[in-house]
């Protein structure tokens, strides 16, 4: 087995199980329970993360902000030395502006495109609109608070991603990033994964590759060496070999990734896993440093090999942290 793992720098937390949006690439809403973490567990989670020298932690799920109390807790990791960031569909971000800028450090938001197209792939009227009002709040109370985008690729963007990106600018945000949907795996409430029919609704078809790799040329064409844009030529470009691999015209190739030896995602109900995508290996609830050291967690780093896995290989959203 491998060396047991004594420092965990990155940690992505489910504060609440559900969400607010009805998005077409993700089945998360379709979760009727209502599971978040307690104070009591919260606070203990502080403890295993300093006891495991965490230095980020990713708010994530579902949408974190439908917490029912989560802002003491961003608070008492701050005070830790713990960044925290916030993944947010948007919506709540007006109503908990102050609170925000009060106690987080930097916000992620999804964009999936201009407002029409936006709206569409949410699943809910006027989401756009208030994505946009919740953004202009957090800057009234602080104008530099970073609030970069993030925009998942699939049949019902890939022609906008130059108009995705001039929207985000125009909206205010620091940055935008790009990535492929994941169509295949069981993350996302899928434990079963998706049927063929459900996965050609949001994947790219063969005749919509060369419209994607036209319009990713004219994005970096258009924004390349602007710091706006976080991704490199390499990774956009890889989307397109994603889809491309998707749809059995040319082998997946794994990104560079160290998820598994750096970083644990913790779900609403204690359930950890090495990243979004692989089998749970123990519960927080064991306490997180037995969890991630756990006989099943040993087991699978020592024989996972990112290269050849499988799941790594049609992964699309890697970790290949360095200590920065």
């Amino acid at each position: 087995m491998t060396p047991a793992v004594n420092s965990l720098p990155v940690i992505v937390l489910y504060p609440h199980s559900r969400c607010n949006c009805r998005c077409r690439m993700c089945d998360i809403w379709k979760d009727t329970g209502h599971k978040e973490i307690s104070q009591e567990a919260l606070a203990r989670y502080i403890e295993d993360f300093q006891k495991l020298s965490v230095r980020w932690v990713v708010l994530s799920g579902g949408e974190p902000l439908m917490h029912s109390d989560l802002f003491p807790f961003c608070s008492r990791m701050r005070a830790a030395g713990i960044r925290v960031t916030i993944l947010s569909t948007g919506l709540l971000l007006e109503r908990d502006a102050a609170k925000i800028v009060g106690s987080v450090d930097d916000v992620i938001v999804s964009l999936d495109g201009p407002p029409a197209v936006h709206d569409r792939i949410r699943g809910v009227p006027g989401a756009f609109n208030r994505l946009k009002d919740g953004i202009r709040s957090i800057h009234r109370h602080d104008p530099e608070f970073p609030i970069a985008a993030r925009s998942v690729v699939q049949r019902d963007n890939f022609p906008f991603l130059r108009l995705t990106a001039s929207t985000a600018k125009d909206m205010g945000l620091h940055s935008i990033s790009f990535l492929a949907a994941d169509v295949t795996s069981s993350a996302f409430n899928r434990p079963a994964g998706w049927p063929v029919e459900r996965q050609e609704m949001v994947a790219l078809s063969a005749e919509d590759l060369h419209p994607l790799e036209r319009e990713i040329e004219a994005l970096l064409e258009d924004w390349g060496g602007d710091p706006f844009l976080s991704d490199t030529p390499e990774k956009l470009r890889r989307i397109v070999r994603h889809y491309r691999a998707h749809l059995g015209f040319g082998e997946a190739v794994a990104p560079r990734c160290n998820a598994p030896w750096v970083s644990a995602v913790i779900e609403a109900d204690g359930v950890v896993r090495p990243c979004f995508f692989h089998e749970p290996i123990g519960n927080a609830g064991q306490g997180l440093a037995s969890a991630v050291n756990s006989v099943e967690a040993q087991s699978f780093r020592s024989s996972l090999n990112v290269e050849t896995n499988p799941i790594c290989k049609r992964c699309v959203c890697s970790l290949n942290w360095n200590g920065s």
